[in-house]
């Protein structure tokens, strides 16, 4: 599946941005998703995961409570939804998709990745 994300930009510490990704190719339904981010000099970590029928979900604690992700499988499209932004948010963020029900952690369990979309995160 090919997977095309947007959304990000420049915000003011306290704000918001949604982030989608779309998918063209194949339906998601078939697929669990993840967010993941990757910030200068830093390593990439997940940010949340949505399984298949979208009933699990995982966030990374540092996003628990400010950060949403959804699914609309009628678009074949992922959100993820960020409130109260920190500057510390500040990374080049991907979405990912896995051949598989559950969510996971692990990036080497992803199949297929989208090209990253830029959040700067001002303060």
């Amino acid at each position: 599946v090919q997977l095309q994300a947007s959304g990000g930009g420049l915000v003011q510490a306290g704000g918001s941005l949604r982030l989608s990704c779309v998918a063209s190719g194949r339906t998601i339904s078939n697929y669990a998703m993840g967010w993941f981010r990757q910030a200068p000099g830093k390593e990439r970590e997940i940010v949340a995961g949505i399984g298949r029928l979208g009933i699990m979900l995982f966030y990374a604690d540092s996003v628990r409570g400010r950060f949403t992700i959804s699914r609309d499988n009628t678009k074949n499209t992922v959100y993820l939804q960020m409130n109260n932004l920190k500057p510390e948010d500040t990374a080049v963020y991907c979405c990912a998709a896995g051949r598989f029900s559950y969510v996971t952690t692990s990036a080497n369990a992803y199949d297929d990745w989208g090209q990253g979309t830029l959040v700067t995160v001002s303060s």
